[in-house]
């Protein structure tokens, strides 16, 4: 079984990467340090050939807004798709984020259901895998809520979970069957956002104040108490907080 992983040299690719090349399985990491842009097509024809399974775990650069984010989601898997049908892949595995797949008003998020609904009907068989936010992603969190040093954010609820665990799961995926459907993994730890955040800039010695708003939107859009959270049956992984605190940063 060969593996290309587009995406494969960022924050969770090289994870699955790494995690996939210790079970011994041939993996190609691709992205655009090794000359493959999924934004554009080029260089998909070439690393696919021959490949049996494609991992998705591309993300937009930070600095796009909300119609660049939506522009790159769906044009990248549009040439996903066609690439991995010429080159007879028979297993997408795109990695999304829980809460894409239901109603509301955050711009990240509906570029990501956009994606999804790409996937769905793009007939090569797949597996959606959905995850809370990375503990890796706090601090953005924190800079994108950040007025006046002051960061406000809502108490709803996440289930945040470690990037390596992440790895694993997506890694899980590529090597079993496709499930044509939303498989949903988070960390073992609820906390709400304000207190996620607060925790880990004073454990960084970040002095910026954290405000508990409930009005404060979450990446540009009104969030519930629930919108982030996963569904029955998601699949918990280990790490908690304190563990992954107690980790030298990468």
């Amino acid at each position: 079984m060969r593996i290309v992983v587009v995406g494969g040299t960022g924050l969770i690719g090289s994870r699955v990467v790494a995690a996939l090349q210790g079970r011994g399985h041939p993996v190609t990491a691709a992205s655009r340090r090794t000359g493959v842009d999924s934004s554009t097509g080029a260089g998909l024809t070439e690393v696919l050939g021959g490949a049996d399974v494609l991992v998705d775990t591309t993300r937009p650069p930070g600095s796009a807004d909300a119609a660049a984010v939506h522009d790159f989601f769906t044009t990248s898997t549009a040439h996903l798709l066609r690439a991995a049908e010429a080159a007879g892949v028979g297993h997408l595995v795109t990695l999304t984020t829980v809460g894409a797949n239901r109603p509301h008003a955050i711009p990240y998020y509906r570029a990501k259901a956009a994606q999804e609904g790409l996937v769905r009907a793009g007939g090569i068989p797949y597996t959606l895998v959905h995850a809370t936010q990375f503990f890796e992603f706090v601090g953005t969190i924190a800079d994108v809520s950040t007025h006046d040093q002051q960061v406000r954010l809502p108490g709803a609820l996440s289930q945040p979970v470690a990037a390596d665990d992440v790895g694993i799961a997506v890694a899980d995926a590529a090597v079993g069957a496709p499930a044509n459907d939303d498989v949903e993994v988070a960390g073992p730890q609820r906390f709400a956002l304000d207190e996620l955040a607060r925790t880990v800039l004073a454990h960084r010695g970040d002095p910026r104040a954290v405000v508990r708003d409930d009005t404060a939107p979450y990446f540009g859009g009104p969030i519930e108490e629930d919108t982030l959270l996963p569904v029955a049956g998601v699949r918990v992984m280990p790490t908690t907080l304190a563990d992954w605190l107690r980790r030298p940063r990468s």
